[in-house]
């Protein structure tokens, strides 16, 4: 009788928080709501520390966090989430910790596909960002798993940011972009010497100019428009080599808590903040 007593009571408040929490985002949605929030996951390491539990363990205290965030995210209505989850740099860590994230990186996309995840639940399409060739390949191939099972997916958009830095992706994209015009100039030469007899000089030298959308074609998060709020937790205020390109324009937050620590209080205050200074972004965004 008491266990359920106690799971009625449990189950009530349940639906009492979440009857808050929707009420709270419509009130939000009375202003203009962030399309695209980006976040650096700071401080699973020394939450784990802080909180004395094992190596890993503040990692995996890390992703219910995420999941949760994705959750209020997609009620919101905020339709693309980045999230920083492991840089190139990580790599240089020690061997077994590199191993053990990627040990669990695999658990969790493995678990993207199961039923009950976030992912289905919210019609989900998951993209994975970076460098992917430096994954190994179970990661690899299971990050390509999740991206084809959910290319049908169009409600809202979680991009994950793994093997990546900003350098790595701008670079990328200007070597991508040379390529791509050293093949036209080819493509083009070849055409005015089969007509003319001889190249354009003109036509030749207009043909060598590399233009900012020749580079933004090119880019890793080409697939996503550029983030309204970059969130970096424990305080830190670096970007760390992330989305150097993107964030020109956006609103930059980052509140002490550590990402385990992070929740709704901090989400709302994000977007409380973005629409205050929305006017203000809107009108730099005009004029980049």
């Amino acid at each position: 009788m008491e266990n359920k007593i106690e799971s009625y009571a449990r189950s009530s408040v349940g639906s009492l928080v979440n009857h808050m929490r929707r009420l709270l985002f419509r009130v939000l949605s009375t202003g203009p709501i962030p399309n695209h929030i980006a976040f650096i996951l700071d401080g699973n390491r020394r939450y784990a520390k802080k909180q004395n539990l094992g190596e890993g363990m503040g990692h995996r205290a890390g992703f219910v966090t995420l999941m949760s965030l994705m959750k209020y995210c997609y009620e919101l209505g905020v339709k693309y989430v980045t999230v920083y989850a492991f840089s190139i740099d990580n790599f240089k860590r020690r061997p077994e910790e590199v191993q053990s994230l990627m040990d669990l990186m695999l658990e969790k996309i493995e678990g993207l596909l199961k039923e009950e995840s976030i992912v289905n639940q919210y019609g989900v399409r998951v993209y994975f960002v970076g460098n992917l060739k430096l994954l190994n390949a179970p990661v690899r191939d299971a990050a390509e798993k999740v991206m084809k099972a959910t290319a049908n997916n169009n409600k809202s958009i979680l991009l994950i940011c793994v093997a990546y830095t900003s350098t790595d992706e701008i670079t990328h994209a200007a070597q991508e972009a040379i390529d791509e015009k050293w093949g036209e100039i080819q493509e083009s030469s070849k055409a005015s010497i089969a007509q003319n007899g001889e190249i354009s000089q003109e036509k030749h030298e207009g043909n060598r100019t590399i233009k900012v959308a020749d580079i933004e074609r090119h880019i890793y998060m080409g697939v996503a428009p550029d983030p309204d709020i970059l969130v970096r937790t424990s305080g830190e205020t670096r970007l760390s080599n992330f989305l150097l390109w993107q964030t020109s324009t956006c609103l930059l937050y980052s509140p002490k808590a550590l990402w385990p620590e992070i929740g709704l209080r901090h989400l709302v205050w994000a977007v409380l903040n973005f629409q205050r200074v929305h006017p203000y972004l809107e009108k730099r965004r005009k004029q980049v």
